[in-house]
């Protein structure tokens, strides 16, 4: 009954020409988020995963009966449907999730800020299980193994409060030696919220929390290698790893001579892989990575193959993410594995019999999206590389734990996604699992986006996004534009696969407007070149290329009213999209903001010194909203939650401190007890509100209205 009343909800509302953004509007943008869920595409394949080592493949799909579960064999090319997935989790023999016990209290959970000091105590067995070590009082001890009454031997006596042993002990594979770090540590930085609304109590809770930020110390560490039978140590040349942001992916060479590291100077232009000799501890370099801009160390990749001889990994030195084998003794490239303008996505293993590497990649198909993402196999030789998903989509594949099969699913933002088995050496379809069916979408009015490009700002390169029209498009009419940015480096963002229902563009254009999304320069994987727009530089944000981007759109489609544009994002999105007003109000004429990370300096370290680099210097400030809110000229409503634990709050305080004192207008929306958001529920309504009245130019209805 309920699907009933909200189709015929839509179906009367679709056949009105009325004004936009009127209660009728309200009501589809609110009820086409049931109209048009993923559940009302049948023979859609979700939750698709391999049963442990076995041929097995389960997936859920809706059907008219309702929910459904299948097991495919890949071996017997048959399947089972069960109705519920108790029935199938049974024939599976998958036992049920573990219930988690009722928490009482306030319990502390390390955050995924904390930095571990590694000084819990624990013995770290020798592979030859003859010995424990572990740190006691900053010192390295060993003591024999299964015998806590057994004689300790001290190692190490120079470990103090203020530069101690790590409890991080890697034993060489023949037992003789012990790889440790002294750790210097720092002082930490804290951040402080106020919880105004606890759900068990009446006065508000002050929450703690660890939080580094651009410019803070960082702990130090210092490699040293120690030969158990006589206590002999060896240290690393402290000079060769200076100022580090990070040393770690510690590993003992299989022929115990040596312990390979990864070291990451501070302002992550420099990137080593070294080897540190047990003997002497002298460290030589097997690869380096260097710019003038930034090393995406995120994206770095790397696996040791013939038994530690040879190293696969992956660089942008050439600007596209490729694949590299290295000879680990000589420290040099044996040969360049992939290679063109395309980037390597990701491994999913290699096979070092066979000799070959398979991965994913986007970019290497000219003709078609270059964010689509393909699967692919090549020699270590760098030859014969082989597309083992070719239709024309995007594709998420997974292997089978023996990397037989691959279980493919690839769709586009427009058409429906199928899920087929493949042949994971080859390529070839052994049989399509599942066609999913949009017929009942379709009838419901969904509207797929149209994916849309233009030229940048060099006049060259393409900038690819979608345009989501309302179900009751009107070519007659002049609908605004409201463009979803968000533009951290890092990746891109603009959708590729089938959605039905997309949070960010759908119910937001059933208000009246033409909503975009697109990955403009600043973004990732069409080269690093492309991704180094942002370097000291994400106030750019990818605004010369968005506004010709929009330019292109209206002049190819006149209902495209590109004289009134508006702009909405949270967290990197939330400083985007207030930059756009602040820097660009000529072209941006309103703007919702969540959450965001208005000054680089006051948000968390390890994403603004990637981009912005280190020392913090003047292009911290000039990218600053902060330092920028008296530009302000335009409609601009900040959304913030007072226990967001990924970017300080005090971010868009700070914000709102500056426009304050510049005497401008502006909305403020603290949510109590929300944590890093775009708003939730109430902020989706008022961002809807907002630019209603201010894109729109007409007073949206009640909010009593909409319960009715």
């Amino acid at each position: 009954m309920k699907q009933i009343l909200l189709t015929l909800v839509l179906g009367t509302v679709m056949q009105s020409a009325s004004a936009q953004g009127t209660l009728k509007d309200y009501r589809r943008a609110y009820a086409v988020r049931t109209l048009f869920s993923s559940d009302s595409v049948m023979h859609w394949a979700h939750e698709v995963a391999w049963k442990d080592s076995t041929h097995l493949l389960h997936y859920r799909i809706s059907t008219p009966q309702g929910q459904r579960y299948r097991v495919y064999d890949a071996e017997r090319n048959s399947s089972e449907t069960y109705s519920t997935l108790h029935a199938m989790n049974k024939a599976l023999d998958i036992p049920p999730a573990p219930q988690r016990p009722p928490v009482y209290g306030r319990h502390h959970q390390p955050h995924w800020m904390e930095v571990d000091e590694e000084k819990t105590v624990y013995p770290c067995i020798s592979p030859d299980g003859k010995q424990a070590a572990y740190i006691e009082g900053g010192n390295v001890i060993v003591q024999e193994a299964g015998k806590p009454w057994a004689p300790k031997r001290t190692l190490t006596q120079d470990g103090t409060q203020g530069n101690y042993y790590s409890n991080r002990i890697l034993w060489s594979p023949d037992s003789k030696y012990l790889f440790v770090c002294k750790r210097r540590p720092v002082e930490k930085r804290y951040v402080y919220y106020v919880e105004s609304s606890p759900s068990d109590q009446l006065q508000p809770v002050l929450h703690k929390q660890e939080y580094a930020k651009p410019g803070d110390e960082l702990p130090q560490r210092e490699p040293v290698i120690i030969e158990v039978a006589t206590g002999k140590k060896v240290a690393a040349d402290p000079h060769a790893l200076e100022n580090q942001y990070d040393l770690g992916w510690f590993q003992w060479t299989p022929d115990s001579r040596e312990v390979t590291m990864e070291y990451n100077r501070r302002g992550h232009q420099l990137y080593q892989l070294l080897a540190m000799n047990a003997a002497t501890g002298r460290l030589r370099t097997i690869v380096e990575e260097r710019a003038n801009t930034f090393v995406n160390y995120s994206r770095l990749w790397r696996q040791f193959i013939h038994n530690g001889q040879q190293l696969l990994w992956t660089s942008e030195r050439d600007n596209w993410n490729h694949i590299y084998l290295y000879d680990v003794g000589k420290g040099n490239v044996v040969r360049q594995v992939t290679k063109g303008e395309w980037c390597v996505r990701e491994i999913q293993w290699v096979d070092e019999q066979q000799g070959k590497i398979y991965f994913s990649a986007s970019g290497v198909n000219k003709d078609e999206d270059p964010y689509f993402v393909h699967y692919y196999s090549i020699g270590l030789d760098g030859k014969n590389m082989q597309c083992l998903t070719p239709a024309p989509a995007n594709h998420n594949a997974i292997y089978s734990y023996d990397h037989r099969y691959l279980a493919d699913t690839y769709s586009t933002v427009g058409t429906a996604p199928v899920t087929e088995l493949r042949d994971a050496v080859d390529g070839h379809c052994i049989s399509t699992l599942e066609t999913a069916d949009i017929s009942r979408l379709k009838r419901e009015g969904w509207q797929a986006p149209e994916v849309f490009k233009a030229k940048g700002r060099d006049g060259k390169t393409d900038m690819w996004g979608i345009i989501q029209r309302p179900t009751n498009f009107d070519p007659d009419k002049k609908y605004p534009v409201i463009e979803y940015i968000y533009a951290g480096p890092g990746s891109a963002y603009t959708p590729k696969d089938f959605i039905s229902y997309n949070w960010n563009t759908t119910s937001l254009a059933e208000l009246g407007f033409i909503v975009v999304q697109l990955d403009a320069m600043g973004t990732s994987w069409r080269g690093k070149k492309f991704e180094e727009v942002c370097y000291k530089n994400l106030k750019d944000a990818g605004f010369p290329d968005r506004e010709l981007w929009i330019k292109a759109a209206a002049a190819k489609y006149p209902y495209m009213d590109s004289t009134r544009v508006g702009i909405f994002g949270a967290s990197a999105g939330g400083q985007e999209s207030t930059t756009a007003v602040l820097l660009h109000g000529d072209f941006y004429k309103a703007a919702y903001s969540s959450c965001g990370c208005h000054d680089n300096r006051m948000d968390k370290i390890w994403w603004n010194e990637q981009w912005m680099g280190w020392p913090v210097d003047s292009s911290y400030v000039e990218c600053s909203n902060v330092f920028n809110a008296h530009k302000l000229r335009r409609p601009l409503m900040l959304v913030v939650g007072e226990l967001d634990d990924n970017v300080d709050p005090s971010s868009t305080y700070q914000v709102v401190n500056a426009l304050i004192k510049a005497g401008k207008n502006f909305e403020l929306v603290v949510l109590p007890g929300i944590h890093h958001t775009m708003g939730e529920y109430f902020g989706e309504h008022k961002r809807f509100d907002f630019f209603v009245k201010n894109l729109l130019h007409t007073d949206p209805p009640t909010w009593d209205a909409l319960k009715q």
